[in-house]
């Protein structure tokens, strides 16, 4: 019952968002607009940025890998997150010169790291379905990060692309072509927010995937009663799954003790969230990284970054 009641409080919400976006809020309308105008000259003029969040070891809390998380710096209205300008750019082109752009910032990143001597993990970076299904994109994708790895010269092991499960992917065949172009290459692909989708299963029998993201949908009841047995459950098959199928599984969105502990119960062998690591700026990971692994107080880890994915 509780996971239906929230099932139709997020319809409610796209559908009042999508209200606005029509007019049902000038203000959020104009602001839209704004944003949507200006996000060209935001890629070329550098303002954004990637905030970093650690994945861990489930069972010694060793890091394993980093997601890069996008932010937007704007001059006016300060911090921007991805929920709201991503689906701006979904609708332009605008979309591919950002994850684009994200694949080469990470890759700067990671050499800007080994300048400093630190120990490198790999770097997960979102990418559109767009940036798979469009007709030329698939193609010229491989192309472009081969060259930003070989432009940094970091080696494909330490970069990872995550795709969305969720997400609408028109052409299932020439995504799969386009990122098994990638996988040769040596990087790995995740699928993320896993069973949020209408399809899960088919992505993960089309594409050529290296890592299972569990949504945080399903993490976030466990060891709390209430549905958290039907979430036991769905955890624990999709558990199996990736088992079966020789694939990484990775918890997003543990943010207490319960959830962690649940979590080492049913074998799962890496996890994401706050109560490890909060988002920070690229100055804030290095001490993670010369670190290597996080040590979790009563209340969870320390606050570094800002809270939103």
């Amino acid at each position: 019952m509780a996971r239906l009641a929230r099932f139709w409080l997020g319809a409610l919400a796209l559908l009042c968002r999508a209200q606005e976006g029509a007019g049902g809020k000038p203000g959020a309308s104009a602001r839209s607009r704004e944003l949507q105008a200006r996000l060209d000259s935001a890629i070329a003029d550098g303002e954004f940025c990637f905030h970093y969040q650690g994945k861990f070891d489930t069972a010694q809390l060793r890091l394993v890998g980093l997601e890069a998380l996008l932010r937007w710096e704007h001059p006016r209205h300060g911090l921007i997150y991805p929920n709201e300008f991503i689906g701006l750019a979904e609708q332009t082109d605008a979309i591919a010169a950002l994850g684009n752009w994200g694949i080469d910032a990470a890759c700067r990143q990671l050499a800007q790291w080994r300048a400093q001597g630190l120990p490198l993990v790999p770097v997960a970076v979102n990418i559109s379905a767009r940036q798979l299904c469009q007709p030329q994109l698939p193609a010229q994708l491989p192309d472009f990060v081969l060259g930003c790895l070989r432009r940094h010269a970091i080696p494909a092991g330490l970069l990872e692309l995550e795709v969305t499960e969720s997400c609408c992917i028109d052409d299932m065949a020439q995504a799969a072509q386009g990122l098994r172009r990638l996988r040769a290459l040596g990087l790995a692909i995740s699928l993320d927010d896993y069973g949020t989708g209408h399809s899960g299963l088919s992505h993960v029998r089309m594409l050529p995937i290296h890592t299972i993201k569990i949504d945080r949908s399903f993490i976030r009841d466990l060891g709390s009663g209430g549905s958290a047995d039907c979430d036991t459950v769905i955890v624990a098959s999709t558990l199996a799954l990736a088992r079966g199928l020789g694939l990484q599984a990775l918890a997003e969105g543990v943010e207490n003790g319960e959830q962690l502990a649940q979590l080492r119960r049913l074998d799962c062998p890496q996890v994401q969230g706050f109560y490890l690591h909060r988002p920070a700026p690229a100055a804030e990971v290095a001490a993670l990284l010369s670190a290597g692994l996080v040590t979790v107080a009563k209340h969870g880890a320390m606050r570094h970054g800002a809270d939103a994915q």
